[in-house]
């Protein structure tokens, strides 16, 4: 099994020491330093953007955002001697660069790029010799852990590092509403691999002007049977808080139909169920974020789990709401399920007071959007859910905020 083995004495003393005084203020300009970083780097590797990054998040700021502090976080993790192993962001990341076929070689090009522009914001009289080393310790530590769990990932799929897309055909397409598309798809050179429930897949998609671009999207179906099965939900442009429409979700949404062909990558993601355990399980979820919920019950159902299982979704309204059928059958289905639901403007309350009993020695597995997501795990902590037993995914790549 692929693991996460972070050094914590990789640095020396005079090294720590360094990171602890400069990590302030690399800090305090990653807002400047991310879009000098990005636009060096896609200057000179153009098939990285069109290819690779998703050019949404690039809009929004929000890959930027990621990754920069992803290596500060680490960072910080490093010079802290009662700092764990930021293991969950590293395995969310190798589990991401999985999904879209990253492979060792592109590491140097994101080091070089990234601490060019630092020096750039941060002026060569900071960010040069020991400093510079002391940084560049962290990145390479980083990169190496990253390396060696994600050659993990690709020994386990048994491919070659990189090698993650495969050729298939749309064997189904059930529109649940005008803006989510539940597809499902088969191998067309042989069949696709299996998935742990909870898992994701990339699917590639060539635009218009040529670029293959990626996104990741939940599977909703019961591993087993030789189809995928993933939910699409439509972005539209909202011009007020400066958010462009989906390029490869609107693009599936609108062109893709029965007997078309598709790409797609094998399936990856760290928010996976437990499948081997028999411990109470509660589900939680918003909006869209119910897809990896609706996977692990229907994996629970079609294996008549006994375990005791709670389903709590909130959603926009009932017609947002267009997988409450799909998990109510599954929970009906099991021998132990309930679910509960609330629709704005009520708001979902966990808290010792919402008058929800929570299974004791439970595993949490929530998805959903930054805001749900700290609200959410706020109320855990409140009621003493130990922080172990909480997994989560997001709908952005602010992971990070989350764990700085």
């Amino acid at each position: 099994m692929a693991t996460i083995d972070v050094n914590k004495n990789g640095l020396t003393d005079e090294q720590a020491d360094i990171i602890r005084q400069t990590l302030p203020v690399v800090g305090a300009n990653i807002g400047d330093i991310t879009p000098n970083f990005y636009r060096r780097m896609f200057a000179a590797h153009p098939e990285l953007l069109a290819d690779t990054f998703n050019r949404g998040n690039q809009k929004q700021g929000a890959q930027q955002k990621a990754l920069a502090a992803s290596v500060a976080t680490f960072a910080a993790t490093l010079v802290d001697p009662e700092a764990p192993a930021p293991e969950e962001l590293l395995a969310r990341i190798g589990h991401k660069h999985l999904s879209v076929g990253i492979v060792e070689e592109q590491y140097p090009i994101v080091h070089k790029h990234l601490f060019d522009a630092i020096e750039e914001i941060l002026t060569p009289e900071v960010f040069q010799g020991a400093v510079r080393d002391a940084w560049d310790a962290v990145y390479l530590e980083m990169q190496r852990v990253l390396v060696n769990f994600e050659k993990g990932l690709y020994d386990e799929a048994g491919v070659e590092p990189g090698d993650v897309f495969r050729a298939a055909e749309v064997v189904s397409r059930d529109d649940l509403s005008d803006d989510v598309v539940v597809f499902g798809v088969r191998g067309k050179d042989g069949e696709l691999p299996g998935f742990t429930p909870g898992q994701y897949i990339s699917v590639r998609q060539t635009m218009s002007d040529g670029a293959r671009q990626l996104r990741q999207y939940s599977l909703v179906g019961v591993p087993g049977d030789g189809v995928l099965k993933f939910a699409v939900r439509r972005v539209r442009a909202d011009e007020a808080a400066n958010l462009p429409a989906g390029e490869v979700s609107n693009k599936l949404c609108d062109d893709v139909r029965v007997g078309d062909d598709i790409e797609i990558s094998l399936p990856a993601g760290d928010l996976v169920l437990d499948t081997e355990s028999d411990a109470p399980v509660v589900l939680v979820s918003a909006g869209i974020g119910a897809t990896p919920m609706v996977g692990m019950l229907n994996y629970l159902a079609a294996n008549d789990s006994p375990r005791r299982v709670l389903s709590v979704h909130a959603d926009r309204s009932e017609a947002a709401d267009v997988l409450a059928a799909e998990r109510t059958a599954a929970v009906s289905a099991l021998a132990n399920g309930a679910e509960r639901r609330w629709i704005e403007p009520e708001f979902m309350d966990l808290s010792a007071g919402g008058g929800v009993e929570l299974p004791e020695d439970a595993e949490f597995y929530i998805c959903g959007g930054n805001g749900f997501l700290q609200h959410v795990r706020e109320q855990l902590a409140e009621r003493g859910v130990d922080r172990s037993r909480i997994h989560f995914e997001l709908f952005s790549p602010n992971d990070w905020l989350l764990d700085a």
